[in-house]
């Protein structure tokens, strides 16, 4: 029905349906009738019902979201333009009162440090930390409980050590390389994260414009604030799409369908997160109404008993049953490439090698769901320790505490074939497109600092002999040279 056809509510009749059984929100003029997910989300539908949503919605979502994604019928009509002046009695909360604006604090420095200013990922991440807002900085800065997996990601990329090889021709260098039969012009991608548009109002918009200019591949969340195909249609790049698998399993399936329609290049199915960590720093920060629909990839949510943290209203419509035979499942759902996001033991790598799975991202979600498990590159230490055949078996990715490019040298040198990085993504995309392309920038010069430092010209030089590994040969014993798949 055109938009000339659509009723017209009066601010009286949308009083009217704030009960669970009959449940309308306005959001940015038009009328929405949420009633039949209310009961996935009953905490933060129920207290906007009769209700303007629009400064919390706009806040999160894409203008676009609910238009795309829901039921034209869902859509019951448009605010009577001569009711309009009574806003004032639908009690409009506004983006401050929910603590989702990125307004500086009061108590923090007023503006941003100018982008030219920024030379590392360190300066993104302070930077972030004085201009998000409260909510927003909980819920991308956050780790699982005391946070130990989340420091010691970092931490221990600090404890090995480079071993430079001097006297090398290396005016000449190249690193490009092939990431899923793809070709990428350095060996790094963005890892999925959720909600961009918390840090920037282009969101993951600004993430997909920056990386193209480069064509670093960009991975897209199940909850990401725009639709995957508004994203992929933005730029010419290339993009993977990230899966949480869905209770409802045909809600995975569609999704599935619309990343091979959008020209996704691989599958990163979340393995690592079968019930949400206890992210204190973001439950500490009281959530009021973030999520008001499903999420544009296809995802629900839920308030819960145990905190309501941006992470567990995002988590509630994850399947905790996934296990290793719903590969065949998942296989018959796409063609794409599967690549399983969070494996942190050597016996499940090989279990993908033996499901037929073609990449593993090495990883823990940044420290956010269990912690103490694993630091990544711990993880990557273990597979040479216990299993080092396996790299000429299938792709080996790692993310989490990739912050210099020393970090992306020692990982390749210990088999990753690339390197993601998630929140520093999140950061440098508060100053748009240009900061992404900062970012990507700080990253590649770095990187080719490290490899003339090392005397190396191309990525098939490197190799665990360029690394000291005393500080933590008892991860790894018995180390030897990985033998690279050719490219």
């Amino acid at each position: 029905m055109a938009p000339d056809n659509k009723k017209k509510v009066s601010v009286d009749e949308l009083q009217l349906h704030a009960s669970p059984e009959k449940c309308w929100l306005l959001v940015n003029g038009a009328v929405w009738d949420l009633s039949e997910f209310a009961p996935e989300h009953p905490g933060v539908i129920h207290r906007h019902a009769g209700r303007d949503a629009s400064a919390v919605y706009n806040s999160i979502h894409a203008s676009s979201l609910l238009e795309n994604e829901l039921d034209g019928s869902k859509m019951i009509g448009y605010i009577a333009k001569d009711d309009s002046g009574s806003s004032s009695k639908i009690l409009i909360p506004s983006e401050e009162s929910v603590g989702l604006t990125t307004v500086t604090p009061k108590d923090k420095p007023k503006g941003r440090r100018p982008l030219q200013s920024i030379i590392s990922t360190h300066d993104f991440e302070e930077a972030a930390s004085e201009n998000l807002s409260a909510k927003a900085w909980a819920f991308f800065s956050s780790a699982a409980t005391d946070c130990i997996t989340k420091r010691a990601n970092e931490a221990y990329f600090d404890r090995i050590w480079l071993r430079p090889r001097i006297m090398k021709d290396v005016k000449e260098i190249r690193y490009d390389t092939k990431m899923l039969g793809v070709s990428i012009p350095m060996p790094l991608f963005a890892s999925p994260t959720a909600m961009a548009k918390l840090t920037h109002q282009d969101g993951e918009l600004a993430i997909a414009k920056g990386c193209s200019k480069f064509g670093i591949p960009q991975t897209i969340s199940t909850n990401a604030s725009f639709p995957m195909a508004e994203i992929t249609s933005a730029v010419d790049n290339t993009f993977f799409f990230q899966l949480y698998v869905n209770k409802d399993r045909t809600a995975s399936e569609k999704l599935l369908r619309q990343a091979e329609a959008c020209g996704m290049r691989a599958v990163f199915v979340t393995v690592d997160q079968p019930t949400p960590g206890k992210r204190e720093a973001d439950e500490r920060v009281k959530a009021e109404g973030t999520v008001l629909a499903p999420t544009p990839n296809g995802a629900t949510a839920s308030n819960d008993r145990k905190g309501s943290s941006l992470g567990r209203t995002m988590a509630g419509f994850i399947d905790p049953t996934l296990n290793w035979e719903d590969i065949k499942w998942i296989r018959k759902s796409t063609t794409l490439p599967l690549v399983l996001k969070g494996v942190q033991a050597a016996e499940d790598v090989l279990l993908a090698v033996k499901h037929g799975i073609d990449g593993v991202l090495l990883g823990n979600h940044g420290g956010r769901s269990l912690d103490t498990s694993p630091p990544s590159i711990m993880i990557l230490l273990e597979l040479h320790q216990k299993c080092p055949d396996v790299f000429s078996h299938i792709e080996i990715f790692l993310d989490g505490g990739i912050r210099r490019g020393t970090d992306v040298f020692k990982a390749l040198c210990l088999g990753a074939r690339a390197v993601g990085m998630g929140r520093h993504f999140l950061y440098a995309a508060n100053y748009g497109p240009e900061g992404v392309e900062q970012l990507i920038e700080i990253m590649q010069d770095e990187f080719e600092t490290t490899m003339r430092m090392m005397g190396c010209i191309n990525l098939s030089q490197l190799h665990p002999g360029l690394l000291n590994l005393c500080d933590v040969e008892h991860w790894g014993n018995g180390l030897r040279p990985v033998s690279r798949p050719k490219l």
